[in-house]
């Protein structure tokens, strides 16, 4: 239920990719934040992104028989989107963008 994970994408895209992600945020269920303060909302669900030095983290809450299914369809759609594979770095997702 409680889930927090980094994906590679590094604070240091350029503004064209941060358009892109919003766009795909917005896309997804439970969508309930804003430009600045990425969050989805809904019955158990408290879910947010930030940017940090680690990549995009993703943390909160959502039960994991959602989970699996949303965080699927948000990293298919970023790679999509983004072209270039989005996933975990611990898991040999490379980085693209990086001071």
């Amino acid at each position: 239920m409680e889930h927090d994970v980094n994906l590679n994408i590094h604070y240091t895209a350029p503004d064209e990719i941060w358009v892109k992600i919003e766009r795909v945020y917005r896309s997804m269920p439970y969508w309930a934040g804003d430009k600045d303060e990425p969050r989805w909302i809904g019955q158990e669900i408290d879910l947010w992104a930030s940017v940090e030095p680690s990549g995009i983290q993703l943390a909160g809450t959502m039960p994991d028989e959602i989970w699996e299914k949303w965080y699927t369809s948000l990293k298919d759609k970023l790679t999509e989107e983004l072209g270039y594979e989005i996933g975990e770095p611990e898991d040999g997702c490379e980085f693209k963008y990086w001071d």
